[in-house]
């Protein structure tokens, strides 16, 4: 009841704070120069709907090791939480941090001791050339199977093939 007593006080009467959008006058809602009370070397007004472009941001290995301490000493219910307020972060940068952590972990303790291997050139040179020399091996085989059998084929046919001597070569 109290509410249509109250909308029933014309605008005016009612001081600038309590009024709602609707009933600001035009003046008020555009803020005309002149009737705002600032002095003519007074800095211009800055437009407030229009937002800075949002910058990701960074944050460096110490504080994340040190907001890691932190939520893993937490021990109460709801600390991490009031943590991720207090610091403005989310739940996912935690878990893209513990990930992170336990990745530099497994990287650390995968590390090889001692020196690194030298390649030997001529050790790979040797592997190289008798894997070479297998493969013609037996290229060379299959040529003399094919050789043997156009050979019978020919003595089956009345023709048959010569073969050199080995001797005049």
């Amino acid at each position: 009841m109290e509410k249509k007593r109250l909308s029933a006080v014309p605008p005016a009467v009612l001081p600038a704070a309590e009024r709602s959008e609707a009933e600001r006058s035009e003046a008020q809602r555009s803020g005309e120069a002149g009737k705002t009370g600032a002095g003519p070397d007074a800095p211009p007004r800055v437009d407030a709907e229009v937002a800075a472009k949002a910058k990701r941001r960074a944050f460096t290995a110490e504080y994340k090791k040190r907001i890691l301490a932190e939520a893993d000493a937490a021990t109460e219910p709801g600390a991490i939480g009031a943590l991720l307020r207090r610091e403005g972060l989310y739940s996912s940068h935690l878990t893209t941090w513990r990930q992170e952590r336990a990745d530099g972990i497994n990287q650390a303790f995968s590390r090889k001791r001692g020196p690194k291997i030298r390649r030997d050139v001529t050790a790979e040179e040797n592997a190289r050339l008798r894997r070479q020399n297998e493969r013609l091996t037996e290229e060379l085989r299959k040529a003399h199977l094919i050789i043997d059998v156009q050979k019978k084929v020919a003595a089956l046919l009345g023709r048959p093939i010569q073969t050199p001597d080995p001797e005049n070569l």
